[in-house]
């Protein structure tokens, strides 16, 4: 199986695992890691904005019920998993194995 990044370039299903054939798969990876990061720092970014404008529009009002802790606790959500997707570390070739053999079952 091949994935199709940016540039045209195909990748084998093992240059997730590390194993790059070549430069330009290595500078595939790495475009596409850097531009995940740059679009993590818009995405919080955008949450920071939009959040402390439900902040601002709260405490011009009644400043009651904090109600703006809905879209925060929400979004968030969202964005710990963006995150934890940008950052988390690719599967071992062991763990591909073991869970091409379990579906071989």
């Amino acid at each position: 199986m091949t994935l199709e990044v940016e540039g045209g370039i195909d990748m084998q299903d093992d240059t997730m695992l590390g194993t790059y054939r070549s430069d330009e798969e290595l500078r595939a990876a790495a475009v596409k890691r850097l531009k995940d990061k740059r679009d993590l720092k818009a995405h919080l970014l955008a949450y920071l904005m939009v959040n402390l404008l439900f902040v601002a529009i709260w405490a011009a009002t009644t400043a009651g019920f904090f109600w703006p802790v809905f879209p925060l606790f929400g979004w968030g959500i969202g964005l710990v998993f963006h995150a934890w997707d940008v950052y988390s570390k690719p599967a071992t070739p062991e763990q591909v194995a073991a869970e091409m053999d379990r579906l071989r079952r």
